[in-house]
């Protein structure tokens, strides 16, 4: 495998992760706004960051149903 290779694997798993967290963020901000605004507002993204990682986690779950 070349360089050039792994390159662009690299690459697209992180514009994947990347999808994927803007996905999330942009879903959370849609159904859970006042922790979004409150994690704006205080500073402390420390609910915002638990919220986003419950949404991760019942999308892998959905996911993994299907296997």
């Amino acid at each position: 495998m070349s360089i050039q290779r792994v390159g662009l694997s690299v690459a697209g798993v992180i514009a994947l992760v990347g999808l994927v967290l803007a996905v999330a963020t942009a879903w959370l901000f849609l159904t859970s706004p006042v922790t979004v605004a409150n994690a704006v507002s205080e500073g402390d993204v420390t609910p915002f960051v638990r919220d986003l990682a419950a949404v991760l986690l019942s999308a892998l779950e959905g996911l993994l149903k299907y296997l």
